[in-house]
């Protein structure tokens, strides 16, 4: 049986097998040269996203990650995962509400009844605002656009039903990400679920596979790396559209990145370039996934190179990418720039992490995040090793009142 590894020994041995010193090694991670010293003996306990850097630069194929968890697992410090669920399917439906009630409470006219476009329209419009709205803001209108598709359904037949059935399910779906960001658990569970449900009703399969996806999300940002990789493995092997095999070949990447596996993660990058650069869905139904972003794919690489311990290049990318969002993404903007100026204090350009930052903290005051609350925390982690910086000190005020402002 292999002797876990102690980190600091090992990041020793590996240092001095690199023949590098402490101040060099202090130099590369943009850790003092005091606090290393006191990693390697044992007195300061590791963070990941030191043994990530370290992994990165020795190429030591994930050896600190996992000394790193050792130690963490056998002090019973193991952080305890955020404060998410994993997306689940089979509970009570809108669909049936709506039903029993003959479309009564749907709010829609005798008149000459709006045509599917209409709500697709709608759901865009919806969309936009919420990019510049917060989370909770929105759902109210949402859900009362959900029961109104439901409830034309409900008076409709033949293929027309079924279209609006699957429009609603792309509202639902829309619910649970607004729900999540709120960090409302139980309503991103039941509006997934709900979604899933009406899509299967009118017939369209794709959503339970991109319900993995989803669920994929939430793994992730508890740090699950090897149950984000099988969620996604799983999406892509069902017969989905190739836009959601794509998107889910993205977040395998991310799994493969928190778990240090270089080569799979890029693996798994081109498989999702060669998947969403196929031709959209030609059923017309709303897509799914971020569409505010010019190239997904290089941006989510972005964001691997920062987890694979590579923050340098990761901030290169992520400057690129982030420079091509609209200016109204509001919210697309602060969760990838949020991750930029993360990269960027991690290699000790903390004035340029600050500067990044300013505005997307203001951001976050208006539109908070649940999600993006994650890369908030590691900021802050980031930020605390700058603490005599006076830029940094000047935006303590800001990270508090966003950190205070998320559940």
């Amino acid at each position: 049986m292999d002797v876990p590894l102690r980190f600091g020994a090992e990041l020793r041995r590996l240092r001095e097998d690199a023949g590098m010193t402490l101040q060099q090694l202090a130099d590369v991670t943009s850790y003092s040269r005091g606090h290393l010293s006191k990693i390697e003996r044992g007195t300061n306990p590791p963070t990941m996203n030191l043994a990530q850097r370290c992994d990165a630069h020795f190429r030591a194929g994930g050896r600190l990650r996992r000394a790193y968890s050792a130690e963490v697992e056998s002090a019973g410090t193991r952080p305890k995962p955020a404060r998410r669920r994993v997306i689940a399917t089979g509970v009570g439906s809108l669909l049936a509400a709506g039903l029993a009630d003959g479309g009564k409470n749907g709010h829609v006219s005798d008149g000459e009844l709006p045509p599917r476009a209409l709500y697709q329209g709608q759901l865009e419009q919806m969309k936009q605002l919420g990019q510049n709205l917060a989370p909770a803001a929105m759902l109210p209108v949402l859900r009362s656009q959900v029961s109104n598709v439901i409830a034309l359904a409900t008076r409709s037949t033949g293929a027309s039903r079924a279209g609006l059935l699957v429009t609603a399910s792309r509202f639902a779906e829309y619910i649970g990400w607004m729900a999540q960001e709120s960090g409302d658990e139980p309503m991103a569970l039941k509006a997934t679920a709900e979604a899933v449900e009406l899509a299967q009703a009118g017939g369209d399969e794709q959503l339970a596979d991109y319900a993995l996806v989803r669920r994929a999300l939430v793994t992730y940002y508890n740090g699950d790396g090897s149950r984000t990789v099988a969620l996604a493995q799983q999406a892509q092997r069902s017969g989905a559209p190739s836009r959601v095999r794509g998107l889910a070949a993205q977040r395998e990447a991310q799994g493969h990145a928190l778990l240090g596996d270089e080569r799979a993660c890029g693996r798994a990058l081109d498989r999702a370039r060669d998947l969403l650069a196929v031709a959209e869905d030609p059923s017309g139904n709303p897509a799914l996934g971020t569409t505010q972003l010019v190239d997904p794919v290089s941006m989510v690489t972005g964001w691997c190179l920062y987890d694979l311990g590579r923050p340098r290049e990761a901030a290169d990318v992520l400057e690129r990418e982030c420079r091509r969002i609209a200016p109204h993404a509001l919210n697309t903007r602060t969760r990838y720039g949020l991750r930029w100026a993360l990269s960027l204090a991690a290699v000790g350009e903390i004035e340029n992490s600050c500067e990044t930052a300013r505005e997307l903290l203001a951001f976050m005051t208006v539109i908070p995040s649940a999600t993006v609350r994650t890369d908030v925390l590691r900021l802050d982690r980031e930020w605390s090793r700058f603490r005599g910086s006076a830029v940094v000190r000047g935006l303590r005020p800001a990270l508090a009142n966003v950190l205070n402002s998320v559940n």
